[in-house]
């Protein structure tokens, strides 16, 4: 089922007694909306509402913020105002909302160099300097079949979870925060070498999975399983 946003798809605040509610953010890049979706819908326990941008970052006030337990970025936007970012810092960093950024998320707000410690990491979509230094833009490949390394077999995100093999689009060249906690891993010449992790953001915990960008990576059972574990982590939720 498709929920569109709107206010009342939100319902009450939540607490331990209802489901874990997830705020999905999309906009600015086309995706298969029903194959995707499904991937949410297939998750027992969770209960999800969609965003969209630009309107989403509307929904980061405190007010709002309590209606969902985790923000899920599938977006790819420039545009926020300097009240939505301090909005979003603040529910991040003071209120501990849950984190998880799922493949093209992290091109989002190149002119904000706060996002980059929020998430952990930047693709560059073209040649900027940030923090004094010079970086290139990333580079990326449609319909790549390679294995995923599960870096952290104990970590909860990656629970259950063996090396697998995906079909997927890769990323090249983007930066990745020092001191994460490395999830996965690829040993493939066209992709970084870490594709996952995740951190914490003042009282936030945060979690970054580099893939998904159609429906073969939707419908891969190794990749659900890591979605869900990290929403569920994120949420500070036992499955």
């Amino acid at each position: 089922m498709f929920f569109a946003f709107s206010p009342d798809n939100f319902g009450a605040t939540v607490t331990e007694d209802h489901p874990l509610r997830v705020l999905i953010i999309t906009g600015g890049h086309d995706f298969e909306r029903a194959p995707f979706f499904a991937m949410f819908q297939a998750m027992p326990g969770i209960q999800w509402t969609e965003a969209v941008q630009p309107s989403a970052n509307d929904l980061y006030t405190s007010n709002e913020a309590a209606k969902y337990d985790v923000i899920v970025l599938y977006d790819f936007v420039q545009e926020i105002t300097e009240g939505q970012k301090q909005n979003l810092v603040r529910l991040l960093s003071e209120e501990g909302k849950g984190l998880v950024g799922l493949h093209h998320c992290i091109g989002d707000y190149q002119n904000w160099p706060e996002f980059r410690r929020i998430l952990g990491g930047r693709y560059y979509l073209s040649k900027r300097r940030e923090g004094g230094i010079d970086y290139q833009p990333g580079e990326f490949l449609h319909d790549q079949t390679f294995t995923v390394q599960i870096a952290l077999r104990t970590h909860p995100i990656t629970e259950g979870l063996k090396d697998f093999e995906i079909d997927d689009e890769t990323y090249k060249g983007f930066y990745v925060n020092p001191g994460l906690t490395e999830l996965l891993r690829v040993n493939y010449p066209k992709s970084n070498p870490v594709i996952g992790w995740e951190h914490e953001y003042g009282k936030a915990r945060v979690g970054y999975i580099q893939l998904g960008h159609g429906p073969a990576a939707y419908a891969n059972a190794s990749y659900r399983r890591l979605v869900e574990n990290a929403i569920y982590w994120a949420g500070r939720r036992k499955r």
